[in-house]
């Protein structure tokens, strides 16, 4: 839809994580809260993640009460149900190889044809169960284009302190990312955008404050361009200091969940 190469698949099978071991010769289950099979295949890891591991995740973790969509049948409900755990939108959609078949069961099809980064679940709430989707937000929309929905955008900023809560391991491992393939510009100036410069990186967000950058500056010159990539520079080796004095690249166990607004759901 947006004529660009995917950089990886995720990959959910019926199948039992312990039966995609004994089908795949290197292959190990990782994660204890949520876990997964990290398949090798021609020096690439493939993620595959079970509907029934989801499913048993989704009774438990889930605290919101819901209604399942009339005519719903059995293998629907079971997709549908997954997609309500997805951070956003357009994460949420599912391709069937077999059967050339799409399916959106949250409105990610729209939202990709909008340009736009829209929470499953209330922005509020998604943000406060797993604060790494605030980074992850601010990554896709620069590397994609795209802009927040308003609802999004407005906790992007409010709860931008709260991604101080996973360990220095996950922020460097996300800002790596952010920074990664070509979109460290258009990552800098979201970050500078929502106040998030000044919760990771506070240096350099006072030296855009002392030479008077606007967060909403959309000029292009050559200063601001210049500067942009200045920050990069100081940025990398900032974290190039982290990696050296041993911060692994450790992962938080922040809470998952959804809800899709149109449902009924109720906070329990």
């Amino acid at each position: 839809m947006l004529n660009r190469i995917p950089k990886d698949f995720d990959i959910i099978t019926s199948a039992e994580l312990k039966e995609v071991v004994r089908v795949f010769s290197q292959c190990e289950i990782v994660g204890k809260r949520f876990p997964i099979c990290h398949v090798h295949f021609e020096n690439t890891i493939v993620e595959v993640s079970s509907f029934s591991t989801s499913g048993r995740r989704f009774s438990r973790d889930f605290k919101y009460e819901f209604e399942r969509p009339i005519g719903c049948d059995e293998k629907d409900f079971i997709r549908w149900r997954n997609c309500l755990q997805r951070d956003f939108t357009i994460n949420g959609l599912m391709f069937d190889p077999y059967a050339k078949i799409i399916y959106d069961y949250i409105g990610g099809i729209e939202d990709i044809r909008k340009a736009k980064v829209q929470t499953v679940i209330p922005a509020s709430t998604s943000f406060q169960e797993d604060c790494a989707r605030i980074l992850r937000a601010i990554r896709i929309a620069a590397r994609l284009g795209f802009r927040f929905s308003r609802e999004t955008a407005h906790f992007v900023k409010h709860l931008s302190p709260s991604i101080l809560k996973l360990d220095r391991g996950r922020l460097l491992m996300e800002m790596n990312y952010m920074l990664a393939y070509g979109s460290a510009e258009a990552s800098l100036r979201l970050l500078w955008k929502f106040g998030l410069l000044e919760v990771l990186l506070p240096i350099q967000a006072a030296y855009l404050v002392k030479h008077g950058f606007r967060r909403r500056d959309k000029r292009s010159n050559l200063l601001l361009v210049i500067s942009t990539y200045l920050l990069l520079i100081i940025t990398l080796f900032f974290f190039e200091i982290l990696s050296f004095l041993g911060y692994s690249r450790g992962q938080t166990d922040c809470s998952r969940g959804s809800l899709y607004p149109c449902l009924s759901f109720k906070a329990s």
